[in-house]
């Protein structure tokens, strides 16, 4: 029985490089992410980064699934920053990036649909979203809910078009045998976040997973680790977010950072899906903190 091991990790939340002072991040919404930046940078700490995707390597999975906010501000310096970073986890055709929304803060300066990241994005270098990655037995289908707001929010959204491309990319994968895992930013179950977090269209991209099915859906933006279940046509679809992977150990009201290796299976009766938990310390070693089987 041979097995396929997917690593998730989410938010980022790369230190930023310095940036020339530009007049009209002031008149925008990176002013006031600047300032909470600033009261809030010890939540994300580089060192602990590393010691998770140290950790990553070590257990060498078959591909790597990173669910957005890779960065702050949007800011072209970032997103060559954070190209660099991907460039040094891992070949492209290994490691799939769905945006988030920090990734698209504002749309002044930054790259178009998310250009400097495309080989992460998809196999095809294609614009749209959703992007279909097929590794072995598995198809990951990868949205982007990543969209600028206005002030104070950090909704996303998916659009009527992605998500009616997303319907037909479940239907055949599904009809093909594959194990669909959908890859978004936002929380595709409901009372994760906030309203002013949330998925706008939840309801919408609900009825799809309900109408054509999935096997498991990833996401971040909570900064916890959660799993919920939504409908689908053959019974609940396991919904599993992970918690910031910089966010150190000890911090109060604060989920330290933590990786999770699903390793998909297949026998007689179908898939299985065994999820290991590995979490950063005090001391930034990363333990195996549990395991369980999610199918």
């Amino acid at each position: 029985m041979t097995t396929f091991r997917l690593a998730h990790l989410s938010d980022l939340h790369l230190t930023p490089p310095a940036r020339p002072f530009q007049w009209a991040d002031v008149t925008s919404k990176r002013l006031l992410s600047r300032i909470a930046w600033r009261r809030k940078r010890h939540r994300h700490l580089e060192p602990v980064l590393n010691a998770i995707t140290a950790s990553i390597r070590e257990r060498a999975p078959d591909h790597v699934a990173i669910t957005g906010d890779l960065i702050n501000f949007a800011t072209p310096e970032e997103f060559e920053a954070a190209r660099q970073w991907l460039t040094g986890l891992g070949p492209p055709s290994d490691i799939t990036v769905s945006p988030g929304n920090h990734d698209a803060l504002v749309r002044r300066d930054a790259p178009d649909a998310f250009a400097p990241w495309a080989p992460w994005l998809s196999d095809a270098n294609e614009e749209a979203f959703p992007h279909l990655r097929r590794r072995g037995p598995v198809a990951i289908i990868n949205l982007s809910s990543a969209r600028p707001t206005a002030l104070h929010l950090a909704q996303g959204s998916l659009g009527s078009a992605q998500i009616e491309r997303v319907e037909a990319m479940l239907r055949s994968t599904g009809e093909q045998g594959f194990f669909r895992i959908v890859l978004a930013h936002h929380p595709v179950a409901s009372g994760v976040v906030s309203n002013r977090k949330a998925l706008t269209d939840m309801a919408s991209l609900q009825a799809v997973l309900a109408r054509a099915g999935a096997e498991l859906v990833l996401h971040g933006h909570a900064h916890e680790a959660v799993l919920n279940r939504v409908a689908g046509p053959l019974g609940a679809i396991p919904v599993l977010g992970v918690p910031s992977a910089s966010t150190p150990a000890g911090l109060a009201g604060e989920q330290a950072a933590r990786w999770n290796e699903i390793a998909v299976s297949r026998d007689t009766k179908g898939f299985r899906v065994q999820v290991a938990t590995h979490g950063v310390t005090r001391d930034l070693s990363v333990i195996k903190m549990g395991e369980y089987a999610l199918i």
